[in-house]
């Protein structure tokens, strides 16, 4: 049945209150001069307007449609995407868009990613994860083809890859493509409660992962700032707690852990994971010339039992988190590495303090060869 566009917009600009029915007789002059590329930035415009939310599906299926061959695909896909926010059905809203995207796939392949990704999160809300995955796995490969792909596309697979190992507890993936999501896009533009709730979830994975010992690139995140005067802020002191390797601030935090049943039922893994980190803590305090470590004394500075030493450094060793040799007859291990981490004002202190003490050592060693010579 074909549309008289000019009176559907007549219609629209009628049931729209006077702000919006300025951008109908925007629309309707841009229609009339076949003003393409300004027309799409003005619906973009107009469909994210929360008032533009009533309209937004008839204006897709009427007007859009009219000309969608005549714009850039990825802006259809996106005019799409508003529009199908407002299908409340979930099914109804994911046979939308496979109806968008077949419509964009033989024009644009980073359009038709990007319709497949969003539809494989509305999979995800539906808990058919293995539908999702497997769209994700086809974005995927269609992504490493391309030598550049536009930043909300790359925004929205990570993001619905985060959406995908969140949902299976798969921590250290969850991590990894959430901080890749987050690297692009502005987060000021993210709601303060979606903002908190990344972080979050960010600190709980970094947390319960078994292959994160680092939290380096979290800890510089402006994102761990939405924590800060919340209830949630427990977790980002526990953050910094296994940064600094500070078993006894760790110890001070676990009545918090009963809160997030994740973490509540990992307390002997995460025991482990902040001796651990009491561990690199103990060794990259020392000089480097003062890296050989007793036994006795790493039992001290891990609060671990006698017989927990040599595999506290076995495990240290596995992960990457030390270099050295363990001397067990002489119960002593000698460190010639420590991972690198994030420092607190504290530590700086003590790095400074360290060379300062270098400094000085240098300065008299200096003065001894002087009066030799």
């Amino acid at each position: 049945m074909t549309v008289n566009i000019e009176a559907f917009l007549s219609e629209e600009r009628e049931k729209a209150d006077d702000e919006l029915a300025i951008s109908f007789i925007h629309f309707e002059e841009l229609w009339s001069r076949r003003l393409w590329h300004q027309l799409t930035e003005a619906l973009l415009e107009f469909f994210s307007k929360p008032e533009s939310s009533k309209q937004r599906l008839s204006i897709y299926q009427t007007f859009v449609l009219s000309f969608a061959d005549k714009i850039n695909q990825l802006n259809l896909v996106s005019l799409g995407l508003l529009a199908a926010s407002q299908i409340k059905e979930k099914n109804d809203a994911l046979k939308f868009l496979d109806e968008l995207k077949g419509k964009v796939k033989g024009t644009s392949q980073e359009a038709y990613v990007y319709a497949t990704v969003e539809g494989a999160k509305i999979k995800l809300q539906l808990e058919d994860f293995e539908g999702g995955r497997t769209d994700l796995d086809e974005s995927e490969k269609i992504l490493d083809k391309f030598d550049s792909v536009d930043s909300m596309v790359h925004a929205s697979f990570y993001s619905a890859n985060a959406d995908y190992y969140h949902a299976r507890q798969e921590f250290a993936s969850y991590y990894k493509n959430s901080l890749l999501y987050l690297a692009c896009i502005n987060i000021d533009d993210l709601p303060a409660e979606e903002r908190q709730s990344r972080a979050y979830h960010l600190a709980v994975s970094a947390l319960a992962a078994d292959t994160i010992y680092n939290f380096g690139e979290l800890l510089l995140h402006p994102i761990l700032d939405s924590l800060k005067g919340t209830q949630q802020e427990w977790i980002h002191t526990l953050l910094y707690a296994f940064n600094e390797g500070n078993i006894g601030k760790y110890e001070g935090l676990t009545v918090h852990l009963s809160k997030e049943p994740i973490l509540a039922s990992r307390g002997d893994f995460l025991r482990r994971k902040i001796r651990l980190s009491a561990l690199t803590e103990a060794v990259f305090v020392r000089p480097p010339n003062e890296r050989a470590l007793s036994f006795s004394t790493i039992m001290k500075e891990t609060q671990v039992a006698p017989d927990e030493v040599e595999h506290l450094l076995m495990k240290a060793l596995s992960l990457g988190l030390i270099r050295g040799s363990i001397d067990q007859v002489s119960g002593i291990a000698r460190i010639s590495w420590v991972q690198p981490k994030v420092l607190t004002m504290q530590q700086i202190k003590g790095m400074r303090d360290r060379l300062t003490e270098w400094d000085s050592g240098v300065s008299q060693l200096s003065v001894w060869m002087e009066n030799k010579m």
